[in-house]
C-alpha cells in the first residue's frame, strides 16, 4: 500500500492503490504530497533543477532503485514508526493545474490527480526524456486512470 502524507483527496488514494496493484509493488511506502502556487513553485525549480519557470508539477525521489518495500531492502529508508518506507515528494502548482484542467476540458480534480499520478511514476523510477520511455510511462498513466475511473 502507497500512503499519501499531506494534503490529499480519496480520488488519489484509489489513484495510489491503482497504480500500487498494476505496477505490482509490494510492501508498504508513503510519499508526500505538497500543493504550492507559481511563485513558489518557480522558485523550487530554480533552486532545485536550475530552471526559471513554473510548472506544473516536480517530483524529488528518495530512493535511487525499486523493489520490495521492506526494512531488509531499506534498512535507511524504512521509517520505524509508520512501518512504511518513504519514496519521496510529489509538489503540484494548484493555479497551473486548474489552467490545464480548463485547456484539457477535465475537472480540477483530475488533472491534480493525473499530476500526482505522474509524480509518482517518477518516484518509481519512471521517466519520459527517452521516446520509448515516455511511451512506457504514459501507457501506465493511462491505465492506472482508467481504473479509477479518472480518464479525459
Amino acid at each position: 500500500m502507497i500512503k499519501i502524507i499531506g494534503q490529499n483527496d480519496e480520488l488519489f488514494e484509489r489513484v495510489a492503490f491503482s497504480a500500487y496493484s498494476v505496477l505490482e509493488l509490494s510492501g508498504d511506502a508513503s510519499v508526500e504530497l505538497i500543493y504550492l502556487d507559481e511563485a513558489e513553485m518557480r522558485k523550487l525549480n530554480l533552486t532545485t533543477r536550475q530552471i526559471d519557470k513554473s510548472t506544473d508539477v516536480l517530483s524529488y525521489p528518495n530512493l535511487t532503485r525499486i523493489m520490495p518495500f521492506t526494512e531488509e531492502n531499506y534498512p535507511f529508508d524504512f521509517d520505524i514508526e509508520n512501518k512504511d518506507v518513504f519514496l519521496g515528494s510529489i509538489v503540484i502548482c494548484e493555479s497551473i493545474a486548474k489552467q490545464q484542467a480548463e485547456e484539457f476540458g477535465h475537472s480540477v480534480l483530475r488533472e491534480k490527480a493525473y499530476l500526482f499520478l505522474h509524480g509518482l511514476l517518477h518516484l518509481l523510477g519512471y521517466d519520459h526524456m527517452e521516446e520509448e520511455d515516455k511511451k512506457v510511462m504514459r501507457e501506465r498513466e493511462e491505465e492506472i486512470l482508467s481504473k479509477v475511473g479518472a480518464t479525459r
